[in-house]
């Protein structure tokens, strides 16, 4: 089983913001990555309370404020939890991630989605 590079346009779905999210919003292209090896490249958002030892983080699109928060938009951002007994370094720098995309739904308090892609990573470069 290969690897799939994908970028973040490879998970886009037609969305506008503050849209509420239904999982019928997802293209037949951005299913057909779930449960796939995938190696995407990003930013570890800084929010990631550790500097070293990282065993989990969001990766964002891009390294500006804009793409986490209010009025982000949901395939502009991917839960990353690295495999038992992997970690990584927070950088400032782009990263590529590899490991295994899957929908998961990440909702707050009051139930509207807050990020719906998870990679189980197993690489972070």
């Amino acid at each position: 089983a290969g690897v799939l590079p994908i970028t973040f346009d490879s998970l886009m779905f037609p969305m506008e913001r503050n849209d509420p999210f239904s999982p019928t919003l997802l293209t037949d292209a951005v299913r057909a990555l779930f449960n796939k090896r995938v190696k995407i490249r990003g930013f570890i958002h800084p929010s990631c309370p550790f500097e070293t030892g990282v065993k989990s983080f969001i990766l964002v699109r891009d390294d500006q404020g804009c793409c986490f928060g209010p009025g982000a938009l949901l395939y502009d951002c991917i839960i990353v939890d690295m495999v038992p007994g992997k970690t990584t370094n927070f950088s400032t720098r782009p990263v590529a991630v590899e490991g295994t995309l899957e929908f998961r739904e990440y909702k707050d308090l009051n139930g509207k989605h807050e990020a719906i892609f998870h990679l189980e990573a197993d690489a972070v470069e």
